[in-house]
């Protein structure tokens, strides 16, 4: 996967979701446009798994090319 392609957000809450999310922690989003007509976010969570977040509790980022592989586990 290209780092360029990713997209990465801010967690700022975590109500209900301590375990799967660290506020002030930057997240991988998935693309995943039903989810977002629903404001919801895809994002890979503490899991290493993919699952759906409500989109407030997070920032979008820009994370520049060269820390976005840091970011990238898959």
């Amino acid at each position: 996967m290209s780092a360029k392609s990713d997209r990465f957000a801010l967690c700022i809450r975590n109500d209900s979701y301590e375990a799967s999310l660290e506020t002030r922690k930057v997240y991988r989003l998935v693309n995943d446009a039903n989810a977002e007509a629903k404001a919801l976010v895809r994002v890979i969570d503490e899991s290493g798994e993919d699952y759906l977040y409500p989109a407030d509790f997070f920032v979008p980022i820009v994370v520049p090319d060269e820390a976005a592989t840091v970011f990238v586990t898959r």
